[in-house]
């Protein structure tokens, strides 16, 4: 073998190593692309767990030494947990466009239907799941096997919604949403000059509540029934407003703020406890805030994650979505549940 052949095979060796190692990369972006189409979730904000207290308050909503555990991985891009008392907890995959069922106690996956980018998830009175389907621009109804949907909401005043992202069930018993166009389908217009968040009343009307929050995403109800509270992912903060019995929203305000890095994550999914408590998904981890919008402290979580729901017999357990895994932390803390209120 002559010196130049050893040349061209050393040559091609290194050429078929290159390749590979570009290949790797490309396959890689490609992988966390799915991830991307959220500010703040550009790539994975892996962080040591860490119960990071900045008040005394704090430990009175956490023992010092409760543990995070992870429950399942392996999803794309995980949102809206709903916790259900037959031992499972719904999952939204808006990369995978799936809706699993979690067991609780062995963290098996089940596929129950495929969906465009299925979002934040509730119950309706009638303990019926509610999805925000992004890609449908609508807020669906699932069948009781969950394989099959009705939609109940993807208009207002003749035009389509932009893409609902979070809903909950009111005092009231009414389904409130926001629409913000994080996710409008690629592709399709904007119909709505606004992002809003709505009201859909027991008759089926739809009614704009409110299009003051620049890009309106998680909400959730004081446990009085006199809060609206709603996050706004660009500006960073949450705002909350007086809620009156007829549905109607007043003396709009600033609660508070969730600053942080451009990859840190943003306000997104929030729940309250039944004392008023809210824990909002922020920076790096759930912020928990006192009723009087004091930082209490923060869940610091190993991926970054979309949203958060009470579970277990007591709803003394946080299950939380993040990136590609579903977590759960004990509590001292009771949550508040408003689906339960509507039995």
């Amino acid at each position: 073998m002559t010196n130049n052949h050893l040349f061209f095979r050393a040559k091609d060796s290194w050429f078929n190593i290159v390749t590979l190692k570009v290949a790797i990369a490309a396959l890689t972006l490609l992988l966390f692309a799915g991830s991307a189409h959220r500010p703040g979730y550009g790539e994975a904000n892996k962080a040591a767990f860490e119960l990071h207290a900045l008040t005394p308050e704090f430990w009175t909503l956490f023992d010092r030494k409760a543990q995070l555990t992870k429950l399942a991985s392996g999803f794309g891009f995980t949102e809206g947990p709903v916790w259900d008392s037959s031992g499972y907890l719904w999952v939204s995959d808006e990369t995978l466009n799936k809706i699993f069922k979690v067991n609780t106690s062995t963290g098996q996956k089940q596929e129950i239907i495929s969906l465009g980018d299925p979002d934040g998830n509730t119950y309706d009175p009638q303990h019926r799941l509610l999805d925000c389907a992004s890609v449908l621009r609508a807020i669906i109804r699932l069948s009781p096997d969950g394989k099959s949907y009705k939609i109940v909401a993807d208009h207002y005043q003749g035009k389509r919604l932009n893409s609902p992202n979070d809903v909950v069930l009111g005092p009231d018993g009414a389904i409130y949403f926001t629409d913000p166009t994080s996710d409008l389908p690629r592709g399709q217009k904007q119909e709505l000059p606004f992002k809003g968040v709505y009201r859909i009343a027991l008759d089926g009307q739809i009614q704009l509540l409110t299009k003051d929050v620049e890009d309106p995403n998680g909400l959730a109800f004081s446990p009085d029934g006199t809060k609206l509270y709603v996050d706004d992912s660009t500006q960073r903060n949450i705002h909350v407003y007086d809620f009156h019995a007829d549905g109607r929203l007043s003396n709009g305000r600033i609660f508070g703020t969730e600053p942080g890095g451009p990859k840190d994550g943003v306000p997104d999914g929030m729940k309250v406890d039944r004392n008023g408590n809210l824990y909002v998904v922020g920076p790096r981890g759930i912020w928990v805030w006192s009723p009087r919008g004091v930082h209490l402290g923060t869940i610091v979580v190993p991926e970054q994650p979309a949203n958060l729901a009470w579970g277990d017999p007591d709803y003394s357990t946080l299950y939380i979505t993040a990136t590609t895994s579903v977590y759960k932390i004990g509590t001292l803390a009771h949550g508040f549940v408003p689906y339960l209120q509507a039995h």
